[in-house]
């Protein structure tokens, strides 16, 4: 498997994205990474630590995009970034996938006007992966789709479910709309016309609507919605989980006794930040495009960009892009 890389994307890039590829080449033997981005940087850093010289190659490229860049302008205009470099390996097929923390309106305009949308895809859309009960959901969209029409989330449906399949394995995975409510007459004309498309003209495992409380709970795998509501609810989602830890860290050490339990609890308590962190589940996988990209949390730091890669060769060898071209062209028969 070949991966590109966007050295140069991110809060902490280059050094923790660089560190990151080679801690997972160190933990996949068969993953090969094109570096791209300023070459004597790269080459630099490869010097002073210790890698597989033949499962590495660099690609030069001067030019970094910055998150305060208008996105289709900065595409257009810096040609020789590490981004756009980075996105034209996928369409060439040089990579079977691509992995950036950088600008995420950039990535997306790069891989909508570069690597371009399969066909019959209508809105591509971004799918962070986000620990349940029991398991694990894709919530799609949250992100690239601000406001939707119900062909698209019914799209969403179909490439969120060839994700859980070829990825996690789920044989039939079970899908929720995003709502305000459980029943069928809830929601507003989106989700009342999306509801429709889902349980009747849509060849998936349906399981109705899906309340923001129960996003979490495990009784779904993949929950559709359009852009707005979802990036809502993953920046709360991971606001609360952050709040929660840090106030049962002030809790458990405000007094002797509670110090006590927590030593005791300890290994309870590891697994449990395990399970809410991040860094363990790498980036948002853009679905609908004809190649994978893998969008790496911004502030990703050199286990969460690892975990980022080790996404993106199961991307490749999942065979999920022409496992959603294949879903979209049997939706369009």
């Amino acid at each position: 498997m070949k991966i590109a890389v966007d050295v140069f994307g991110g809060d902490n890039a280059p050094l923790a994205v660089l560190e990151g590829c080679l801690l997972a080449q160190e933990q996949n033997a068969q993953m090969e990474l094109i570096l791209v981005g300023e070459a004597s940087i790269i080459e630099r850093y490869l010097l002073e630590h210790p890698h597989d010289a033949k499962r590495l190659c660099v690609l030069h490229a001067p030019e970094v995009i910055t998150a305060n860049e208008q996105p289709t302008a900065a595409i257009k205009h810096k040609r020789e970034s590490s981004l756009v470099k980075a996105l034209l390996c996928v369409a060439d097929e040089e990579a079977g996938c691509m992995v950036s923390a950088g600008s995420t309106g950039a990535l997306l305009a790069g891989a909508t006007l570069l690597v371009r949308r399969l066909k019959g895809v209508k809105r591509p859309a971004l799918s962070p992966i986000l620990p349940s009960k029991g398991g694990c959901v894709a919530l799609i969209d949250c992100g690239a789709n601000v406001d939707s029409k119900p062909q698209y989330l019914q799209q969403f449906a179909l490439m969120g479910s060839a994700y859980m399949q070829h990825i996690f394995g789920i044989a039939k995975p079970r899908v929720g709309l995003l709502n305000n409510g459980a029943e069928e007459e809830k929601g507003n004309e989106l989700t009342k016309a999306a509801f429709s498309l889902l349980k009747e003209q849509t060849p998936i495992n349906f399981s109705g609507n899906c309340e923001g409380r129960d996003v979490l709970l495990g009784d779904f795998d993949v929950v559709v919605c359009d852009g707005f509501s979802g990036n809502l609810v993953l920046k709360n989602t991971e606001g609360v989980a952050g709040f929660m830890m840090d106030m049962l860290k002030e809790e458990l050490m405000a007094d002797m006794r509670s110090k006590l339990g927590a030593m005791l609890a300890k290994p309870a308590f590891r697994r449990l930040k395990r399970k809410m962190d991040y860094t363990e589940y790498g980036g948002a996988p853009l679905l609908g495009i004809n190649g994978g990209i893998i969008k790496a949390h911004g502030s990703s730091n050199a286990k969460a960009f690892s975990a980022a890669l080790r996404q993106a060769g199961a991307y490749i060898e999942g065979g999920v892009t022409n496992a959603i071209a294949q879903a979209i062209g049997a939706l369009q028969e």
